[in-house]
Formats: C-alpha cells, sequence, structure tokens
C-alpha cells in the first residue's frame, strides 16, 4: 500500500503555474470588491435561521433506535480494526494503516461534509462512556469537577498537533506499536478526562471530535443554537458556519489543520529533501521544527491580521481571532481536498480491499477482497489538477465570504471594510502560498 501523499505537481496543470497564482489572487481580490459594494449587512445567522428539515429526516434522525445502531456500528468498527492491530501483521498490507491515515483522518472530511459532525455519532469513545456511566448509575454529562473556560479546544489542538506528528514526522510511523501506543494514550485521555469532566470534555478535547465537527458545520443540514431549540434544519454551508462556537483554542485547532496540511506539501519538496540531507541535524528533528513552524505561522499571522482593526465598544481585541477563526475552516477544507483527493480515492480503494483479511490469511470476510482497484482520477491528470486548484480557491472564496459577513457584524462601520484588509492580504498569501506548495510538491 502507498501510504505516501503524492499530489499532481506542475507538469499535471493545463495552465502555467504563474497563471494559475495569479487568477487565485485576482479571485479573491474581485470577490472582496464585490462583497463590499454588494454585502453591506449580515446574513448569516445559525442560532436562529434555518429552514426546517423534512420531517421524516427528523425522526429518523432524532430516534433512539437511529442513536443506537450508529453508536453499535462504530463500536464494532473499531473493534474489527482494534482485532486487525493487535493479532494482524506488522506490514503495511494490515489495513489499520489505511484506516487510520486514510478512512480516519481524510475520510473525516467528505463524511462530515455530507453528515455534519459524523464522529460525534459514531465515536466509540462516547458509546464507552455512555456505558460505563450508566453501569456505575452516572450521568453522562456529568463528572465530578468542571472544565474552566480557558481551556476551551486546547487538549483538542494539542491532540490533533500529536497525530500530524506520529503520521508526518515519526520514522515508525507505518509500524503497528507506534500507532496502537498512540491510540492507547488517546483513549486514556479522552476517557479519563470524560470521567472528570462529562461529555463536555468529548467536545473540546477529542481531536477528531473536534475536526468532524468544525468541517461538519460547512453541511447543508444543522440545528438552531443557543438561541434556538436545537431543531434539525437545512441551510447553506455557509450559515450553518456561522455556528461555529468561538471557543479559546479555536485558532490553535485551525492552525495545526492549515499548518500540517502545508507541512505535508512542503516536506516533499525537492528544496527541503535536499537541505535535510545537506546538514547532520536528524532529519526527524528538522521536520517536527519545520512542522511547528508551520502551525505557528498561520497561528500568528491569523492572530495579527484579525487584530489589526477597530473595534466596537464592549468588544476585546483580543476575542477577534476567535470570531473569525471559522472563516479558516473554508479554506483547510479546500486544502486537505487539494492535497489528499487521489490519495484518498486510491488508498482508500486499497484499504477497503484489505480490510476483508485484517490478518492476511486469505480471507474474505467483508467479501471486497477481491474487488479491483480504480485508478480512473490518476489517469485523468488534466481533470485532477483543475480539481485540485479549484478547490484551493472555492476554499479561499469562501472564506473570505465568511469573514466579511462576520466583519460587517462585529466592526464599527468605518472599519467593515479596511480592519478586512489585513485579512484579505494574508488569505491571498494563504493562497498564493498553499498553490506554490501543490505545484511544488
Amino acid at each position: 500500500m502507498d501510504l505516501a501523499h503524492g499530489i499532481g505537481g506542475a507538469k499535471d496543470l493545463p495552465i502555467p503555474a504563474a497563471y494559475a497564482l495569479a487568477g487565485a489572487g485576482a479571485a479573491l481580490a474581485v470577490s472582496f470588491v464585490v462583497l463590499a459594494v454588494a454585502w453591506r449587512a449580515p446574513r448569516f445567522d445559525a442560532a436562529r435561521n434555518g429552514r426546517p428539515a423534512p420531517a421524516w429526516l427528523s425522526s429518523v434522525v432524532d430516534s433512539t433506535l437511529f442513536t443506537v445502531l450508529v453508536r453499535v456500528l462504530g463500536l464494532v468498527f473499531t473493534g474489527y480494526v482494534a482485532w486487525a492491530a493487535i493479532a494482524g501483521p506488522d506490514l503495511l498490507t494490515n489495513p489499520t494503516f489505511g484506516v487510520v491515515y486514510v478512512l480516519l483522518w481524510v475520510g473525516i472530511v467528505p463524511m462530515s461534509l455530507l453528515f455534519g459532525p459524523f464522529y460525534r455519532a459514531v465515536s466509540p469513545l462516547r458509546t464507552m462512556h455512555l456505558v460505563l456511566t450508566r453501569l456505575t448509575g452516572g450521568r453522562p454529562d456529568a463528572g465530578v469537577a468542571s472544565l474552566p473556560a480557558w481551556v476551551g479546544c486546547w487538549p483538542a489542538a494539542l491532540g490533533l498537533l500529536a497525530f500530524v506528528w506520529l503520521e508526518l514526522v515519526y520514522p515508525g510511523s507505518t509500524y503497528l506499536s507506534p500507532v496502537r501506543l498512540w491510540f492507547a494514550a488517546y483513549i486514556a485521555v479522552v476517557v479519563v478526562g470524560a470521567a472528570v469532566f462529562g461529555e463536555e470534555w468529548f467536545e473540546k478535547a477529542d481531536p477528531f471530535e473536534v475536526y468532524s465537527s468544525l468541517v461538519g458545520h460547512l453541511s447543508v443540514v444543522g440545528r438552531l443554537g443557543e438561541h434556538g431549540d436545537g431543531r434539525l434544519v437545512v441551510r447553506s454551508p455557509l450559515a450553518n458556519l456561522d455556528g461555529v462556537p468561538p471557543r479559546p483554542g479555536l485558532v490553535g485547532v485551525v492552525a495545526v489543520l492549515l499548518g500540517s496540511t502545508a507541512f505535508d506539501s512542503f516536506k516533499d519538496s525537492s528544496e527541503w529533501l535536499r537541505f535535510t540531507q545537506s546538514v547532520r541535524v536528524s532529519s526527524t528533528w528538522l521536520d517536527l521544527a519545520a512542522l511547528l513552524t508551520f502551525c505557528a505561522v498561520v497561528g500568528f499571522t491569523f492572530t495579527a491580521a484579525t487584530a489589526a482593526t477597530g473595534v466596537r465598544p464592549g468588544l476585546d481585541r483580543r476575542t477577534l481571532p476567535g470570531l473569525f477563526a471559522h472563516s479558516v475552516v473554508p479554506i483547510i477544507v479546500g486544502y486537505l481536498t487539494a492535497h489528499y483527493l487521489s490519495y484518498f480515492v486510491e488508498v482508500g480503494q486499497q484499504t477497503v480491499v484489505l480490510l476483508s483479511d485484517p490478518l492476511a490469511k486469505g480471507w474474505n470476510l467483508l467479501g471486497t477482497a477481491h474487488r479491483p482497484v480504480s485508478y480512473w482520477i490518476s489517469e485523468h491528470p488534466t481533470l485532477l489538477a483543475v480539481l485540485k486548484v479549484g478547490s484551493v480557491v472555492t476554499g479561499h472564496v469562501l472564506g473570505v465570504v465568511a469573514a466579511h459577513d462576520r466583519a460587517v457584524r462585529l466592526l464599527p462601520r468605518r472599519h467593515q471594510l479596511t480592519g478586512q484588509l489585513p485579512l484579505l492580504l494574508l488569505m491571498v498569501f494563504f493562497t498564493v502560498t498553499g498553490l506554490s506548495l501543490l505545484f511544488g510538491a
């Protein structure tokens, strides 16, 4: 199985790289101008607005039977993969690696875009916590202590950083022992934390749930927010995105997600490979330093760009980065799509094939062992390149729209446009840098 995150280089593109970069920057600038002229009042309110979902859909999704079914499926699938991880051979043909690095890490994006906070619904750790608290006579939502407000999503940001370190930096990431150890630590931290702080710990500390919930805010299915009654509604993805809660640590989460994906492209560039081979410092330490630098640059520049504006009375400037962090989510999704598209489609198929034979004994438990793998998308490089560039540009344009809507709601009138200029320039920088890494990988 090929676990390298390969993406097409400049030779795959039907237009010169310089034209693609210039066009992407122009698209953002034109989008901003159009918004400045035609979008002068906020239009998104996830707490109150949304068209009620069809009655049959609401009754199914909110039913106890559906909730139990998806929880059981999540628990059974996790147990099946754990069986492969514990008893299967320590080879790349073990489906554990594909499940962790492809179906889980990359697959969270399409599943959350389609169904909302997908991981929350199937989380085996939430199911374990529910069963344990019921057996002991406790309440799953109640813990023995309250989680301090300042903690926010920082535990999830650290958990995401730990995972991308395992995937992108640690040299033993394709051996079972480190993967098993990482997930043992993950389970311990999340389950023990939930026992102490209750279910709130999952939505703020489980890295995969926080990741899925963020992306899920770009789904067309959502719920009315804190001022609503929690009903299932259908609305535009950007209207749903308005419901991302501005918690402490949210900037850290988006910085890790965007920075790590950019680093994944950068670490395979010829310039970085030549540098790491020309110095005496271990490439593992250099990769770690580069990963931290990419994440820190995203976080610090975004914080500076969003805080560099006037604020209305009663609004603390320090809260602005968290209030605007939701606008980075479309950028993350766009770049993840561009970076992992062919990898997800092709290695994902390989993983489904391997899942039928978890112990490499020639079994066909799921009936997929002899299923052929299609490489159609890689055989059409022009289409693949257009999809990649288009996803990056679309993500950034949607980010500009989300930021503009939030700006006209929060900022004083005289700063509603000028206050966005630092963030617009930063998004142009992100776009050009992302496409440059895409071309150069």
